[in-house]
């Protein structure tokens, strides 16, 4: 394995230890994958003799495999996810997305079961959650398992070009050009729905920004974190995994190449 493709892994296995860590996937139900450069493939989290939990993900739960979920890359220890067309469908569909996340965070999923929308509501309290609200948040309306390529299919045609979507009962799908910004996305999804719930619950209806105080921060932004800002974040989850003792291991006494 190069070098990149190495690190590549490693940062897969990161982001399902950091939403892991800041509860927006739980026990061993989630997903995160990215698109290995030059080939029709991707990295995936896989499930195997390893497996403790998306806290304890393993460079070594990461496989490579096809879009469809083929090829020797994934080895003879661990299984693709039941729900694997949401990653390759996708990377078959949308050519610049480089990492998808699935997730099933609580506040998100309170907001679409309550048919509450999020919306950019706040400005400068979350600049980067707001310009996630911004593009707006389509919504998957039918709760199941997105196990096949054609409801696959329909959840792509619900993002609409998006790289975010409600499943409605469900959970996300987030995409970006890269595992940071594919998972920076999600977080920042959740802290939107968080704050939008809690207000809902406090019987509070607020009205979005007006349009020009969304363009003051959406201007400064290139595509949904700040300039500079996601290697400065991602560098901070990353660091609260160390203080909190969840760096190590990344490898696993079934090590093997993939």
């Amino acid at each position: 394995m190069d070098a990149e493709t190495a690190d590549l892994r490693r940062n897969v296995a990161l982001a399902c230890r950091i939403l892991a860590q800041q509860g927006l996937v739980r026990e061993i139900i989630g997903h995160v994958s990215a698109r290995v450069p030059g080939a029709r493939e991707m990295l995936i989290r896989c499930r195997g003799d390893d497996e403790y939990g998306l806290a304890f993900t393993t460079a070594e739960a990461i496989r490579r495999v096809d879009f469809d979920g083929g090829g020797p890359g994934r080895g003879d220890r661990h299984v693709t996810p039941l729900e694997l067309p949401i990653h390759g469908e996708i990377y078959k569909a949308r050519p610049d997305t480089g990492a998808v996340v699935h997730a099933h965070p609580e506040a998100v999923l309170l907001c679409g079961l309550a048919g509450i929308e999020l919306r950019p509501i706040f400005g400068a309290y979350d600049p980067d959650a707001l310009e996630v609200a911004a593009a707006g948040v389509p919504v998957f309306p039918r709760s199941v398992l997105i196990d096949g390529p054609r409801i696959a299919g329909e959840m792509i045609a619900a993002m609409a070009g998006g790289d975010v979507c409600l499943l409605r009962g469900h959970g996300i799908t987030v995409i970006g050009r890269t595992v940071e910004q594919a998972t920076l996305r999600a977080l920042k999804l959740e802290a939107l729905a968080r704050v939008t719930w809690q207000l809902a619950a406090a019987g509070r209806d607020i009205p979005p920004l007006r349009a020009e105080e969304v363009e003051a921060f959406t201007s400064r932004s290139q595509g949904g974190v700040i300039p500079g800002g996601e290697r400065w974040l991602w560098h901070h989850y990353v660091r609260l995994l160390e203080n909190a003792g969840g760096l190590a291991p990344l490898s696993s006494p079934l090590a093997g190449d993939a």
